[in-house]
């Protein structure tokens, strides 16, 4: 219950914002339960932010990732984190984050959390833009000595290929795809997306569905931070 809880809650809330709600039982929880509950609030997007990744996905892919990603994770977690959960477990209180509040107060929170989520993404996509340029310059630089010049994200391209390819990209796509799930992974998704309306015209429907739904989630390193 507390697992399924937390999967809809993380689509709703945010990927940290949802811990809140149940902050006091966090360290009742076994690790193989907060595991669970921490991939699938990476699988997951806050619903305050769908409309931006509408802008620059095609909606239908965005709709259908959002189911998508949050029950092919516990598909994937059955099978590398199987556990048993006792009756006793099950047996939580939920504080109530908005008791005693008005309609007004409890508003008021919700557009300062939407301000700060548009403030931390604004910045983070600063961040990570200059970060993924500047490597990308140094690894062009460095392979150019050798008399190559292959940027950081084509590099990922390589490595991610065969994954793309796995995933059902046709081989003549892999390369281009897989460069931006690397990209995506190192930094957010926003990034990604960013580099993704550049080549979407020249990747088929079928490339761009599936590296479109792998988009949209937080599963990226810097959600490892933000959750722990």
């Amino acid at each position: 219950k507390l697992e399924s809880f937390n999967a809809v809650s993380s689509l709703i809330l945010g990927q940290s914002e949802n811990f809140i709600a149940y902050k006091d039982i966090l360290g009742k929880i076994s690790r193989n339960r907060m595991y669970t509950m921490a991939a699938t609030a990476m699988s997951t997007v806050s619903m305050s932010i769908v409309g931006a990744y509408m802008t620059m996905l095609e909606p239908k892919y965005v709709v259908a990732a959002l189911v998508l990603n949050m029950f092919s994770t516990f598909i994937v977690l059955s099978l590398i984190n199987p556990y048993r959960v006792d009756a006793s477990e099950e047996n939580i209180q939920m504080s109530n984050l908005h008791e005693g509040q008005s309609f007004f107060e409890m508003l008021g929170e919700y557009i300062l959390a939407g301000f700060k989520v548009a403030i931390i993404v604004a910045a983070m996509l600063i961040g990570f833009i200059a970060l993924i340029a500047a490597l990308n310059a140094l690894f062009a630089t460095v392979t150019g000595w050798f008399g190559y010049s292959i940027s950081f994200q084509g590099i990922l391209g390589y490595i991610f290929y065969p994954i793309a390819w796995v995933m059902g990209v046709p081989s003549s796509e892999a390369l281009q795809v897989g460069s931006i799930m690397a990209t995506k992974l190192v930094s957010n998704e926003f990034v990604a997306m960013m580099d993704l309306q550049k080549i979407a015209s020249t990747l088929s429907p079928r490339a761009e569905g599936i590296i479109s739904v792998f988009l949209v989630s937080f599963a990226n390193f810097s959600s490892i931070g933000i959750i722990a």
